[in-house]
């Protein structure tokens, strides 16, 4: 217990010292608790609003399973998010651009993608640069107050409206709007907030 409380402190300023080197624009109150794998592309943005909670590993959430948390931030991509926004040991991968609003809870081990990462063709998948020259890239947007259960997947070209609620284990393919619950795979409305 002890060495885990001086470890969180460590990370905590750790954290905040990597960001001010990577030039990742924080707000106040930001909490990265453990170590989280960070990446920023040459380029690319990183915005972080205030009161934003991180919990990575280290039993500090027991549905993350100790995963550690994950930021990659290709070249030239922009991440967006809001203030009052807390996630457990997620996985962002952002080739174009992902937007998170504001209050916005995100449970263990979800992961969201705006990109197919290789070429859907296997001829070009063959050769590195035409692979990832010829991947699909597309936005995500999640409103405000949206809730996204644990282990859910968020893919590219999704857009969800404020006050959505995603189910646990969903994978999400496509938009939705504002107020609703969805669920399960491919996700679809469950019904009406």
């Amino acid at each position: 217990m002890f060495f885990n409380g001086l470890k969180q402190k460590f990370f905590l300023r750790f954290n905040i010292l990597r960001f001010n080197k990577k030039g990742v624009v924080y707000g106040y109150n930001c909490r990265v608790f453990n170590e989280i794998f960070l990446h920023k592309g040459a380029g690319a943005t990183i915005v972080i609003g205030n009161d934003f909670l991180c919990k990575s590993g280290d039993g500090l959430n027991p549905l993350s399973r100790n995963l550690k948390s994950s930021i990659y931030v290709d070249n030239n991509a922009r991440l967006i998010i809001g203030d009052n926004v807390g996630v457990s040991s997620l996985c962002i991968w952002c080739s174009d651009f992902v937007k998170i609003g504001n209050n916005v809870l995100i449970g263990a081990d979800a992961c969201i993608i705006d990109s197919d990462c290789h070429s859907l063709n296997y001829e070009l998948r063959r050769i590195p640069q035409k692979d990832q020259a010829n991947k699909v890239n597309k936005g995500i947007t999640i409103g405000d107050d949206v809730f996204i259960g644990m282990k859910s997947l968020i893919l590219k070209g999704v857009t969800l409206g404020d006050r959505c609620v995603v189910a646990a284990g969903s994978v999400v393919t496509k938009s939705f709007p504002s107020d609703c619950i969805i669920g399960g795979n491919p996700a679809k409305i469950i019904r009406k907030c």
